[in-house]
């Protein structure tokens, strides 16, 4: 059908380097500061590391899939083009409903954990009590940066996605270089002795270690599936988006294992103990000792800042991005498929949920944890149906053109579906310390409601263009059907006019 047939709206603006510091920028957000001690206490030094690169591995199997797909359909919206391609519109509609689930939470999650940072450094910072949520105190001055922020990082998105891609690359260099400082100071500083009692968790046993760990590490690589979602506006030969992909997960598990190993050779376990008692911090406490200085644990502080904001700029770019997607296949108000005439950016789908996030701080810090936790299980539900897709356009579509073509297909794609599909049933099953409280349980039921809501009215409202899926053609290739339409009409007049000459002729009218 030539209504299903375009050109990009999007300028491809992106690089491979903005592209990799998107996606490994919204992997490594703030879990890296916060919970590097209870991950110790968990696993043990060794079995925490450890636990990262099994947990890496499971979501590396998943990442395959994505890579494939979105060399192969790179279109804005990622999941949403992959599910409608294999399972048609109700299947698509459950994927991206899903994903917009967990990237439009985080996004609003992190705008209250800024200002929760900012009181970790200076606790005099909370002015203006103002109410109580759930048990979280809320100040005017906590609001104030809240808000602020989550309207700047809009702004941001708003003005293009190359100007969020700036950001994000200073954001990810910090923390990089934060990182890269605890690491080195850790090893000239540091000793093995440290490790002394603490390589494993003696109470578990070593595989019991690892494991404990690996199950919690999946949900802090949520982020790499941002890239699809941006893949009409990369400037990048298709066959290395893939590879991009697969190395932002590579580098968030080094990232991750290695934060680990230098806070465990830095500190002892007296001393994990008695950070996890006080500040919390265990990581910035470890930068401290490490320097023999405390305005390092600031500095590591403002690294573990960057990455909330980078976490935040790239799933508000993700979130926007999926909205576009389905509304460009009239599965939710075509209203959230306009363009910026300027920015080329989906404005309205960004007003939108750079609006949650400057309303959801007034919601109070506990109350967006259960919101998260929510939108983690959606991500997972999401990663599910991908890996279906997968599987099954490899079944459906052998000849499809993938650029990037992951070997042993049927095997990646069953352990991708048997890793996502672990981490469901861990948010489900009350003994597997992951699963969703009675609270989140509610939010992602609503969440579904809502889902059931859109669905039955934009079916009414749209009718037969509902789900209509709107694939992107290169400028080349539309200047080739164009020709090719053009070559058709001139031959289907040539051929009337001759039909007509004829039929005159048969009737004796001289020509």
């Amino acid at each position: 059908m030539a209504e299903n047939r375009k050109t990009s709206d999007f300028d491809k603006v992106l690089g491979a380097w903005d592209i990799l510091v998107i996606a490994f920028g919204a992997m490594i957000g703030w879990g890296w500061v916060v919970s590097t001690g209870s991950w110790i206490q968990t696993g043990g030094i060794i079995g925490a590391a450890l636990g990262f690169v099994v947990g890496g591995i499971m979501i590396f199997f998943v990442g395959l899939t994505y890579a494939e797909l979105t060399a192969a359909m790179p279109q804005c919206g990622g999941e949403h083009v992959f599910s409608h391609r294999a399972m048609g519109p109700t299947g698509s509609f459950v994927c991206t409903w899903a994903i917009i689930l967990g990237y439009a939470s985080v996004a609003c999650f992190e705008a209250c954990a800024l200002p929760t940072i900012i009181t970790y450094i200076y606790p005099a910072f909370l002015k203006g009590y103002l109410y109580t949520v759930a048990g979280f105190d809320i100040y005017a001055s906590w609001l104030a940066v809240a808000v602020g922020m989550a309207i700047f990082i809009t702004w941001i998105n708003i003005r293009g996605v190359k100007t969020a891609a700036i950001l994000q690359t200073v954001l990810t260099v910090v923390i990089g270089a934060v990182g890269i400082l605890l690491m080195a100071a850790s090893g000239f500083n540091g000793s093995a002795e440290n490790f002394g009692g603490q390589f494993f968790n003696d109470n578990a046993g070593l595989i019991s270690s690892v494991f404990r760990v690996a199950l919690i590490t999946p949900f802090f690589f949520i982020g790499f599936d941002v890239i699809p979602q941006a893949a009409e506006e990369i400037n990048v030969d298709l066959k290395k988006i893939g590879k991009i992909l697969m190395l932002s997960i590579v580098l968030a598990v080094a990232f991750y294992a290695l934060v680990v190993l230098a806070v465990g050779f830095i500190m002892s376990a007296a001393d994990i103990a008695r950070s996890q008692d006080t500040s919390g911090l265990v990581t910035a406490d470890a930068m401290a000792k490490a320097f023999g200085s405390t305005a390092m644990s600031k500095v590591l502080i403002i690294g573990g800042m960057c990455g909330i904001i980078t976490s935040w700029n790239s799933f508000l770019m993700g979130g926007s991005r999926a909205m576009y997607s389905m509304a460009e296949s009239y599965m939710i108000p075509k209203f959230f498929s306009h363009l910026h005439p300027r920015f080329k950016t989906p404005v309205n789908a960004l007003y939108l949920v750079g609006g949650l996030t400057v309303l959801a701080p007034f919601a109070g810090r506990k109350m967006l944890v259960w919101v998260v936790d929510a939108g983690n299980f959606g991500c997972c539900v999401a990663y599910c149906l991908v890996a279906v897709s997968f599987l099954l356009l490899r079944k459906k579509e052998p000849d499809l053109k993938r650029p990037y073509r992951v070997p042993l297909a049927r095997l990646v794609g069953i352990l991708a579906i048997a890793m996502s599909g672990f981490m469901i049933v861990c948010y489900m099953v009350p003994a597997s310390g992951s699963a969703l409280s009675v609270q989140e349980w509610g939010i992602a039921g609503g969440w579904c409601v809502l889902g059931a809501l859109f669905f039955a009215a934009a079916k009414y409202a749209y009718r037969e263009r509902f789900g209509l899926l709107v694939n992107i053609i290169s400028p080349e290739d539309a200047r080739a059907l164009q020709a090719a339409d053009n070559e058709l009409s001139a031959a289907l007049d040539r051929a009337i006019d001759e039909a007509i000459a004829v039929a005159l002729r048969t009737r004796g009218v001289a020509l």
